[in-house]
């Protein structure tokens, strides 16, 4: 997905502002940064993630994520043209990286692939801050704003196709080789992956923290297992 505005991912930012002549920041720091472009678009997704986690998304506002960085807050502006550009590329990040976090063997077998995206899918990669749960509220609280936000939800809507047809492809995999019995694969996908949101919606709207794994147990149970051929 694109990266935001601002330049090259090599460059230092050297950001002019508005809030100084002198680009020294309202507080008192310096309006220059050493970190690369790339860094810092990082740096600011990370503290955009604290400071929906702390207050919200209507309550939310640049100032809340400036105070969770130690760079300046000019920087976001340099690479944001405000709040609704900020969150458009943040959305972005989160998706990016459970999308580039599904990890398996090259010479897996269909029913591990297919096992590895639903656990991804359900139980998420490991971050050295904040937990999968906690990275899948902010998540959630920007899905359920969607229906509100034509741009938003084409996103969302993307993210989601990508995740049914990633199982479509391995179903319809599983069928070439021998492995699965023949089934619509694109109702499969779509049933597998409608299992996943619900769970994770039961997970963090009503507190049902057993939903995940109840939910894998479901599709270990009733759907894979379906899929198995007996002849």
């Amino acid at each position: 997905m694109s990266e935001s505005q601002g330049g090259s991912a090599s460059e230092s930012v050297e950001s002019p502002t508005d809030d100084g002549a002198d680009g020294s920041d309202p507080d008192g720091s310096s309006g220059e940064e050493t970190v690369s472009s790339k860094d810092t678009k990082e740096v600011i997704m990370e503290a955009t993630f604290r400071a929906l986690s702390k207050h919200g998304y209507k309550d939310l506002r640049m100032r809340d994520i400036g105070e969770e960085m130690d760079l300046t807050r000019q920087v976001i502006h340099y690479h944001f043209d405000g709040k609704y550009d900020l969150l458009s590329s943040f959305l972005e990040h989160i998706i990016d990286q459970y999308e580039g976090s599904v990890v398996v063997d090259g010479d897996a077998d269909p029913r591990t692939e297919l096992r590895a995206r639903v656990d991804q899918c359900l139980f998420g990669p490991e971050f050295e801050e904040f937990s999968h749960w906690d990275r899948m509220k902010v998540y959630h609280e920007l899905y359920t704003q969607a229906q509100n936000d034509g741009d938003h939800r084409e996103v969302f809507n993307e993210h989601y196709e990508r995740i049914r047809g990633g199982i479509v492809e391995v179903v319809e995999e599983g069928i070439e080789e021998g492995v699965f019995r023949d089934v619509d694969a694109d109702r499969m996908g779509q049933l597998v992956t409608d299992v996943i949101h619900a769970a994770r919606g039961r997970r963090i709207s009503l507190g049902h923290e057993d939903a995940p794994e109840e939910a894998r147990t479901a599709i270990d149970e009733f759907i894979l297992e379906s899929l198995e051929r007996t002849e």
